[in-house]
């Protein structure tokens, strides 16, 4: 019953939406659903007995694990933060113009049917059902990015469409792969992921090889790995920055969720080198192409986007090792990356509401008196980029060390390639930073700045995201080691 209630959930969250009269009775709606659903997971998590295999009405095709519950509670908790930050940044967004009122409902309701779609993806079984899912939150993002009035924000999302969109038909052929290889072997096809991975054993490796490749073409382009990265950059750049923390920080984690997912299926037919050499070469050249991106730029959305693509690389070598440990880093950097970069993009919102940033990613940022005109988002750009750079003692530090590490037992030569191109890309965020905010009015010039009076909705999740952050990096419980070692477990990595 649980997917019924998350179903009935989302169907009054709409209904909310249509009925409301004005932006603030929209967003408090918005907010209602991601705490409810929050404490939904919450519940889940503390009460329920993981994995629960029949939870909606008989459905065969739904299940939680400990994975899918961990990517909802973070999903949730951005969503939360997010929606609401977007009280008092949409609300600016419509008072510039650069949202049309008349959008503002299709906004909030293409928000609450993409966290509603997103539980759902993370919690099918099937993986079918998931791939339909992933297709749908492509599609309603994209009307997030494109909702501002502006030319470039609609190219970016058709962009965005047609790389993710085209990519995921490779996906839905090696999901036929492996449907075609279970009727084989167990004299029944299936797509439900759990029966998959108890029959995985008796996959010819082939085959299973093939598959993977195939679902790593399509989830690679929803994650923005090299090469299909191309769309990232601009989508999250031009959407408005309440978008882009959800773009960064619970969108790219679909894609990875989907490569996890049949990884570890090859892994258990014994093709898991083969795929371990596949997700080693796009991590490194990845973290690369980004490492180098960074350094020409004069965007500050562009450059934390493009620090995204950084992470999803640094995500995939972690998983090539494959060993346990590696794959406990992993799971905890996706977790940090996500609230870090959500603060980050949640800081750069205020500058541009600010400095009235032009929207195009290719417009340099006039940053001027940034800590006497907006402090906390200065400081919010600066603890937040020493978070993602990985300095301690943020998280990243932790997960990036204990990756390195595994990967040094792997591959020393491959080690010390992706540590240059990380140093490479620190050097390139610190210098942006420095340079930017260096930047002083010259006396009686440049007076044309009046101070944003920045709504408490969007200082208050910054100091929340950063809080967790400083506590996530110094604070290990035994239920949070607990938690993520039952995903490894589940995922047959031990």
């Amino acid at each position: 019953m649980i997917i019924l209630i998350f179903a009935i959930l989302s169907a009054l969250t709409l209904a909310g939406i249509l009925l409301s009269r004005n932006h603030r009775q929209m967003n408090t709606v918005c907010i209602a659903q991601s705490v409810t659903f929050a404490l939904m997971a919450c519940w889940i998590l503390l009460a329920g007995q993981l994995p629960v295999y029949r939870i909606s009405i008989g459905s065969p095709y739904f299940f939680i694990d400990h994975l899918g519950l961990y990517e909802v509670l973070i999903s949730t908790l951005i969503f939360t933060c997010a929606a609401l930050y977007a009280r008092g940044y949409v609300a600016g967004l419509l008072d510039s113009g650069e949202l049309e009122k008349g959008s503002l409902r299709l906004f909030y309701i293409a928000w609450a049917v993409l966290l509603a779609v997103l539980v759902l993806a993370f919690f099918s079984d099937n993986l079918a059902l998931f791939w339909i899912f992933a297709e749908l939150t492509t599609i309603i993002s994209a009307i997030l990015v494109a909702i501002l009035s502006a030319r470039d924000n609609i190219d970016a999302a058709i962009k965005y469409i047609f790389i993710a969109s085209t990519s995921m038909l490779f996906s839905f052929v090696g999901f036929i792969f492996l449907f075609e290889t279970s009727r084989v072997v167990t004299g029944t096809g299936t797509l439900n992921w759990t029966e998959l991975l108890l029959a995985a054993h008796a996959f010819p490796p082939i085959m299973a090889t093939a598959a993977f490749v195939l679902v790593f073409i399509g989830f690679a382009a929803k994650s923005g790995i090299f090469p299909f990265h191309t769309w990232l950059p601009e989508a999250h750049a031009k959407a408005p920055s309440a978008v882009s923390a959800i773009l960064s920080g619970v969108l790219l984690n679909v894609g990875i969720y989907g490569i996890i997912r049949t990884y570890a299926i090859v892994n258990q037919a014994g093709a898991g080198s083969t795929a371990s050499f596949l997700l080693a070469l796009f991590g490194v050249l990845t973290i690369g192409i980004a490492a180098f991106s960074m350094i020409p730029q004069k965007n500050l959305k562009k450059l934390i986007a493009f620090s995204s693509v950084e992470n999803m690389g640094i995500i995939l070598v972690g998983l090539a090792v494959a060993t346990p440990v590696a794959i406990f880093w992993v799971l905890f950097h996706i977790m940090a990356h996500s609230l870090t970069k959500a603060s980050l993009f949640f800081s750069a919102g205020i500058l541009h509401r600010q400095y009235k940033s032009p929207l195009s990613s290719e417009a340099v940022d006039d940053i001027r008196d940034v800590f006497v005109y907006q402090p906390l988002a200065a400081w919010g750009i600066i603890i937040g980029g020493l978070a993602i750079i990985g300095m301690p003692p943020f998280p990243i530090f932790v997960s990036k060390v204990f990756i390195m590490l595994q990967l040094g037992t792997a591959s020393p030569l491959v080690l010390g390639t992706v540590l240059v191109l990380l140093f490479i890309a620190a050097v390139a965020f610190g210098y942006f930073i420095i340079t930017m905010f260096r930047k002083r009015s010259r006396p009686g010039r440049d007076t044309d700045l009046v101070p944003y009076r920045t709504p408490v909705s969007m200082k208050v999740p910054i100091i929340v995201l950063l809080f967790i952050l400083l506590v996530a990096g110094i604070v290990f419980t035994t239920g949070e080691v607990s938690f993520i070692q039952s995903i490894i477990t589940e995922l047959k990595f031990t």
